[in-house]
């Protein structure tokens, strides 16, 4: 958290030294991880096609083609393009997994939405991306970054606090700021259930990116104003991961509760299995 600003040049430094590659050779593999985000965006926006359970397909294109009845286009930007790398998952096309398939939107609706939004190059998201990722490693070594693990929370929360650092970066926060981002933006997911409906990442997992890239975006905003976590960074990843371990099976990408179980996610699957 008190580490020189950019926090990302930290996390640069650091992974450098722990794997053996050159500065060069990371921030390379990073552009291209964000050119691959912008194709992934490029097709979802392009297509309505369905997913394979037909579940999910025309989001992204549907809100892109819609007038915009609130004119925030930032807010909108940002979650059709969360909403079009996870259709494009849905179709199994090619996103960036980051940190995970089911959660691939939040980071490139809001770290590439706002970018688009002031006009910012790819370029300038490089180093930001380095601290997204950064961040995921931290909260990976108290919980494994998956649904099934610990919950949405440990998907989607992540993916969020990722994002809210790398926007707050690319803002100009402190190191501070972007640390206490993160930690905002986990700590409003802590509980989220992981309930796909038929096991299929699309129900709600498309529109819950849309949700929650806006809201690494508002932990960037509140960050930037010099607001912060009240609980401690480290503090907020300990109790996501003891929530995580403490939500029953169910719970837990089984399908087995939540939106899963409800009359209509329950006829859907009954579908999907027929088929």
């Amino acid at each position: 958290m008190n580490a020189p600003t950019p926090a990302s040049s930290w996390v640069l430094a650091t992974d450098c030294a722990e794997s053996g590659l050159d500065a060069g050779t990371v921030r390379t593999a990073m552009l291209g991880r964000i050119r691959e985000m912008r194709d992934s965006i490029r097709r979802g926006l392009a297509s309505n096609a369905p997913s394979i359970t037909g579940m999910v397909g025309w989001n992204a294109k549907g809100l892109q083609d819609a007038p915009d009845v609130l004119n925030a286009p930032l807010l909108k930007r940002v979650q059709t393009y969360a909403m079009a790398v996870n259709e494009e998952n849905a179709r199994m096309g090619r996103i960036v997994a980051a940190p995970t398939a089911g959660s691939a939107g939040t980071i490139p609706g809001a770290l590439i939405g706002v970018a688009d939004h002031l006009g910012l190059g790819d370029d300038q998201l490089v180093m930001p991306m380095v601290l997204a990722a950064g961040i995921g490693q931290a909260i990976s070594r108290q919980m494994f970054i998956s649904g099934a693990a610990g919950g949405c929370q440990a998907e989607i929360g992540s993916s969020a606090a990722m994002a809210a650092a790398a926007v707050t970066e690319l803002l100009g926060g402190s190191s501070r700021a972007c640390v206490h981002a993160a930690s905002m933006a986990l700590m409003n997911t802590i509980g989220l259930v992981c309930d796909p409906v038929g096991g299929f990442v699309e129900v709600p997992c498309v529109s819950r990116n849309a949700f929650f890239a806006v809201h690494a975006v508002s932990a960037a905003q509140l960050a930037l104003a010099n607001l912060e976590s009240f609980i401690p960074p480290d503090e907020v990843v300990t109790a996501m991961a003891q929530v995580g371990r403490m939500m029953p099976l169910e719970l837990r990408e089984t399908a087995e509760g939540g939106l899963a179980q409800t009359p209509t996610g329950l006829a859907v699957t009954a579908t999907m299995k027929g088929r």
